[in-house]
Formats: structure tokens, C-alpha cells, sequence
């Protein structure tokens, strides 16, 4: 087979695909605009997918593979992209998903994001946490946000990720960041040590355990911003996942915790444009009011969703009303509206009550 590695990340870049997927018994596959779309190219055998893997992963990995069955790192393509990669044996043979990561940031008003976010950055202490489902863009979010703080204050920043995906340069800010596996073995440990090296702002890639739960919300009540991502949809169910993952006898004592050190809950949602260029990310936006500690810390968070409802002076926005938003701009279809939406019907009745009035 004539062409290289290279030569599909090369089309990957240069075609804007967000992913790249090597799997033997089809072509190599780019997504597009969330799609799946075939390179006009052979169908890989078991030896492609092998050279393909062993042409960007280092033996240490290989040997993760072997042992584990998987294994994820970063890694830089030439000065053109950084690709996040995950190599995984399948039926025998290997596979590689290579996620495109991009050069540039964003900023918070290309995300979509509102300026009352751009404050929550600014604070002294506290925990932001952005939830939602994997590939929902959760990653350049917080590192459009640990840009902005780079940029604009004076501070020593440590990321914590698996693996690093965004590098940040110094610029206002010096910026420390730990690849677990490489430079730290897991997150709790990472967050432990890292609270002995003068850190003004905390991000942990990812809460999966109690340790690092544990671990960044006393961090976030000590005295540190501390942002951490959850696999979560929602405010409500984002406060219920931390609860839950303690034993119950230690539920009030976290309840109470988090009810003082929680800033704000960003939940968000990628979908496809409805002219199909690209995709554009739709938010709900919970922040810590006094009203919604007391909720937190009396286990009401059932009444959390009306409180953001009621919270748009305050810069909060629900999911439903980002959507409705988003729909009647025309950035996405009716389709998408009532599946992404967490009370279609309401969207439903609001939609019909809007055109009403304009009869």
C-alpha cells in the first residue's frame, strides 16, 4: 500500500476532519461535521493498521496495548495539529482513533459562551465544573477558558490531563501542565502534589474516582479556581453524580462542601449547524447563588433547573432556552431542537406561543 501515515494525517488537517479512524476491513474514515465519510482509498488489512500504529506509538505504548488491551497519549503532527490518539486491539488486530486537536483557541464568544463566564474566571477560590457527553467539546472549552486567565493574570496555573491536548505557553500566567502516565501516575495523586507547588488555579481533566473528587473540592475550598470536567448533562444531575459517588455517611459532610466551594455548573451539548458547516455548541449555565448553595446543601436539587430559569440577571441560561435560541437563528434543525431538549413539550408550547404572537 502506497500511502503513509503522514499522508492521512495530512488530509485530516487539511480537510478539517475532526477525527481519523484506521480499522481493518474498511477504508481509512474522517469525520466531517459529525459524520462519517470514507477516504476515496483500499481497505486497510491487519498489516496497514499495524504500520499505521507503529509509525506514531512509542514502544512504551505498544507494550500498553499488549498488556491492557488499549492506550491514549498526544501527539504533534509537523507544526500543522496535535492529535489526541487512542490505539485499542480489536478481534485481534488494531484499531486507531485519532482526534484532532486545534492549533488555535477559541475564544469564549466564538464558543458561544455568555460574559458572565468570563467573570467566574476571575474569582479568587472555587470549583467550575463543565459536564457532558464524551466529544461534546468539554476539553477546548476549558482551555479557551485557561487561556483567558493565561492571558489576563498574574498566576501559576497546573494543568492535570490524560493526555495533554491544548499546550499552553507562559504568557501572563506560568503554566504548569502533567500528563498522567508520563509525569504523574493518577489524577488524586497529581491534585495532592500539586497543592504543595503554589498554584493559584487547579484543572483536572477528568473527576473519575472519589480521591480526585475529594481531592479538588477540598483544593476549591482551600483557597484555589479549580475546574474539573464530569461525563454529566445538567447542573442538577452533576451535583447528584458527586453526592452519589460518596458513602452515605459522608453524603451531608460533601453536600455541605460542595455547597461552598461550587461556582458554577457549565453543561454542554455539540451539535450539527443546520447548513451543515460545522458544528455549534449549545450550553446550560448554573451559577452558585446563595439561594442555590442552600439547595445544594439541603438536598433539594430538584428545584435547581426552575432557579436557572429565574437566574438570567445573574448570567444563567437552561439548555432549553440556549436551543430555542440557537433554532430560532437558525444555527440548528427542529430535529435536533426536541432531541437535545430536556422538556420537549415546553420547547414545544414556547415555539408555538412565539408564532402565535407574531400572527
Amino acid at each position: 500500500m502506497s500511502f503513509q501515515m503522514d499522508d492521512l494525517l495530512q488530509v485530516a488537517v487539511d480537510e478539517g476532519a475532526s477525527d481519523l479512524h484506521l480499522r481493518v476491513g474498511v477504508p481509512p474514515m474522517l469525520r466531517q461535521h459529525g459524520k462519517l465519510v470514507a477516504m476515496d482509498l483500499p481497505v486497510l488489512g491487519p498489516e496497514d493498521t499495524e504500520r499505521m500504529m507503529r509509525a506514531i506509538t512509542s514502544e512504551a505504548h505498544i507494550q500498553k496495548v499488549r498488556e491492557g488491551g488499549g492506550t491514549d497519549f498526544g501527539f504533534a503532527f509537523q507544526d500543522l495539529s496535535r492529535f489526541r490518539v487512542s490505539v485499542f486491539k480489536e478481534r485481534g488486530n488494531y484499531g486507531i482513533v485519532l482526534r484532532q486537536i486545534p492549533n488555535r483557541l477559541m475564544s469564549l464568544e466564538e464558543i458561544g459562551l455568555p460574559p458572565s463566564v468570563k467573570d467566574l474566571l476571575m474569582r479568587p477560590r472555587g470549583l467550575i465544573l463543565v459536564t457532558g457527553p464524551t466529544g461534546s467539546g468539554k476539553t477546548t472549552t476549558l482551555a479557551s477558558m485557561i487561556d483567558v486567565i493565561n492571558r489576563e493574570e498574574d498566576c501559576h496555573i497546573i494543568t492535570i490531563e490524560d493526555p495533554i491536548e491544548y499546550y499552553h505557553s507562559h504568557k501572563k500566567s506560568i503554566v504548569t501542565q502533567r500528563e498522567i502516565g508520563v509525569d504523574v501516575p493518577d489524577f488524586a495523586e497529581a491534585l495532592r502534589r500539586g497543592l504543595r507547588q503554589d498554584p493559584d488555579v487547579i484543572l483536572v481533566g477528568e473527576m473519575r474516582d472519589l480521591a480526585t473528587m475529594e481531592a479538588a473540592i477540598t483544593a476549591a475550598e482551600t483557597g484555589h479556581l479549580v475546574f474539573a470536567t464530569l461525563h454529566t448533562t445538567g447542573a442538577a444531575r452533576t451535583v447528584d453524580r458527586i453526592v452519589d459517588a460518596f458513602p452515605t455517611n459522608q453524603q451531608e459532610q460533601i453536600r455541605t462542601q460542595l455547597a461552598s466551594s461550587i461556582l458554577a455548573v457549565i453543561s454542554q451539548v455539540l451539535l450539527k449547524r443546520a447548513d451543515g458547516k460545522g458544528r455549534v455548541a449549545c450550553f446550560e449555565i448554573m451559577i452558585a447563588t446563595d439561594a442555590i448553595r442552600a439547595l445544594i446543601r439541603e438536598s433539594k436539587t430538584f428545584r435547581i433547573t426552575s432557579d436557572i430559569q429565574t437566574g438570567a440577571k445573574y448570567g444563567m441560561q437552561t439548555l432549553d432556552a440556549n436551543l430555542l435560541s440557537l433554532y430560532e437563528r437558525g444555527l440548528i434543525s427542529y430535529g435536533d431542537l426536541i432531541t437535545t431538549a430536556q422538556d420537549p413539550q415546553s420547547v414545544v408550547s414556547k415555539l408555538q406561543g412565539a408564532e402565535g404572537r407574531r400572527r
